[in-house]
């Protein structure tokens, strides 16, 4: 039966309500139902299977970006593995972090040769978290493919915090990790960062450049004074090197647009400012190699999800040209 991207998605297509397997898709989504470190609400271990559902009633046409279907997207099936690994961690709790952080670092090596596996056969692999804790693996997989990788990370919370609560792979963590472990990343840019500890700020100031924050609140003082959103994004990508990597936490976002996610904090990008940092990176000439989404939560409703399918569509998009 000949595919209508035009048409309603059929009952056992895959996201998106495209027809693609991953053998024969360009674009692999790698879902990772983890979230054994979360500080405040839960719920993001429900979040890939959350959009996968709220994929199938995205317009596959895209007025910026095409057809990014075109190439071919599918997700693989949500790892029993990690939802069992994800179910024991979470007993553990706090009890027993030194369980957790050993349960955290095989989820790291998983989702590190899933990457791999995925690269060495030509394909683009896209991790949907889970907490934030979950793309590290990824990162060095394609800072290895990508030496001197640029990453902007679209966050509320710098996460530069060291083994935050204990936990060496906590999602406050991540960038702790990705930039004292992983010598392909140049540099990482930050941006809609509005909650802080004064040792994240000094991991900043001391880094010589090789991370840049641009802070929530100096963003909305200067669009106050008059400077449109396009010529900050146009200083935020300038910062970045060719290759970039996207990691996106939901809740850079304005919250309205996420209210689900487990840390939400007033502020934050509108929807079409997000997308003006992917229009930025074209604009720029740059080119996004990879990227990751995190920290989905599906809450009341759908809207969570509904938000996440759509910025995914479009970061996976902007990847695509």
């Amino acid at each position: 039966m000949k595919f209508d991207p035009d048409a309603a998605a059929p009952k056992k297509s895959g996201i998106y309500g495209l027809p693609f397997s991953p053998t024969e898709a360009h674009v692999v989504i790698i879902p990772v139902p983890f979230e054994a470190t979360t500080s405040y609400g839960g719920g993001t271990a429900r979040g890939p299977a959350a959009v996968m559902q709220a994929s199938k009633q995205v317009d596959l046409f895209d007025h910026e970006t095409g057809r990014p279907y075109e190439a071919g997207i599918a997700m693989l099936e949500i790892p029993g593995k990690i939802v069992l690994s994800n179910a024991r961690a979470r007993k553990l709790g706090r009890k027993n972090v030194r369980a957790v952080n050993k349960i955290s670092a095989a989820v790291n090596d998983w989702v590190y040769a899933q990457t791999n596996a995925l690269l060495d056969a030509g394909k683009m692999p896209i991790v949907l978290g889970g907490d934030h804790s979950v793309p590290f693996g990824a990162i060095r997989a394609y800072a290895e493919r990508h030496p001197g990788l640029g990453i902007l990370h679209l966050d509320a919370h710098a996460d530069l915090r060291d083994a935050y609560e204990g936990f060496t792979w906590s999602h406050a963590s991540i960038f702790y990790n990705v930039m004292t472990k992983v010598d392909g990343v140049a540099k990482l840019v930050q941006v809609g960062v509005r909650d802080i500890g004064t040792a994240e700020m000094r991991m900043i100031d001391d880094s010589n450049g090789r991370i840049v924050t641009f802070f929530d609140d100096v963003l909305a003082q200067r669009k106050e004074r008059g400077s449109p959103f396009a010529e900050l994004a146009d200083e935020i990508v300038a910062q970045l090197p060719v290759d970039v990597y996207l990691s996106w936490d939901i809740d850079g976002l304005d919250p309205t647009l996420c209210p689900g996610t487990g840390t939400p904090v007033p502020g934050g990008l509108s929807w079409n400012e997000a997308i003006g940092l992917l229009r930025a990176i074209r604009r720029a000439k740059k080119r996004i190699v990879g990227l990751d989404l995190c920290e989905v939560a599906p809450g009341m409703t759908e809207w969570d999800a509904n938000v996440a399918a759509r910025l995914l569509y479009k970061m996976i998009g902007f990847a695509l040209l």
